[in-house]
């Protein structure tokens, strides 16, 4: 029996992992991924080391981190790639830009997803989650969540693809999607303006009233609210879901504006 036959049950008992078997779909995210030679990249959960040889071939510098020592011995000997066995919610960003691509484990999705917003260096994230998560972040589903509001004006959320469960195994009971965060280089609201402009999608958000225009007259005049919601063209019982992330800067804009 292989290392890989032998690990493979108690991998994913222990580690949830679901191992990507098909190499279109490796090819698809590495494509998504759009790195450039001698780009950084950290990879989460290399498993069996599908995507990092791909991930190497194309940026030819990879921090691979893996859990299981028996799967991380496994791994290729590339030139450009390093090997960590060790958890990557507990690393440390680089100091320097970097790019972070993984087929990550679903139950650590937000783990993830919290790590990469908090780094400062990162330029951006390809992540190949469960469908239905990488399509509510993104907005997919015509609704958009708190998290991807928030961070909006620093990282653009984007929906880069499917990839059916037929690809994985075990096969797991749901398709996954690709998930690509991008960090803007020059975020679309000025340093100074963030901290007010994340309390305002928070308390949008509260539900306090019942609805967003309800929740916004609680720290502005209603008479203010009222104009942005004119002005956007949105109905005062426009569910807070539905205020797309353009919508929002343009909100924040208007009733910050009349202060």
């Amino acid at each position: 029996m292989s290392r890989f036959s032998a690990a493979h049950p108690r991998a994913r008992r222990v580690y949830g992992q679901n191992f990507l078997m098909d190499p279109a779909a490796v090819r698809r995210i590495a494509d998504a991924a759009a790195l450039q030679r001698g780009d950084l990249v950290l990879e989460v959960g290399a498993g069996r080391g599908r995507l990092t040889e791909e991930l190497v071939r194309r940026a030819g510098r990879v921090v691979a981190f893996e859990v299981d020592p028996g799967m991380a011995a496994a791994l290729p000997r590339l030139g450009g790639l390093s090997v960590r066995v060790a958890d990557f919610l507990a690393a440390a960003p680089p100091p320097e830009p970097f790019a972070v691509v993984g087929n990550i484990p679903f139950a650590l999705t937000s783990g993830v997803v919290s790590w990469c917003l908090r780094a400062p260096g990162l330029t951006s994230a390809t992540l190949l989650t469960q469908l239905e998560y990488a399509r509510k972040r993104a907005g997919d589903y015509g609704r958009w969540s708190r998290l991807t509001i928030e961070t909006w004006p620093e990282v653009d959320w984007r929906l880069a693809g499917r990839v059916s469960r037929a690809a994985f195994r075990p096969v797991p009971r749901v398709d996954g999607g690709l998930l690509r965060l991008t960090r803007r280089p020059v975020p679309l609201v000025e340093a100074g303006g963030l901290r007010t402009y994340r309390s305002i999608v928070h308390l949008g958000f509260s539900g306090v009233g019942g609805s967003l225009y309800a929740s916004l007259t609680q720290r502005f005049p209603a008479a203010r609210v009222a104009g942005a919601f004119r002005a956007l063209r949105l109905d005062t019982r426009t569910p807070v879901g539905l205020v797309w992330p353009e919508q929002w800067l343009t909100l924040f804009r208007l009733l910050r504006a009349g202060r």
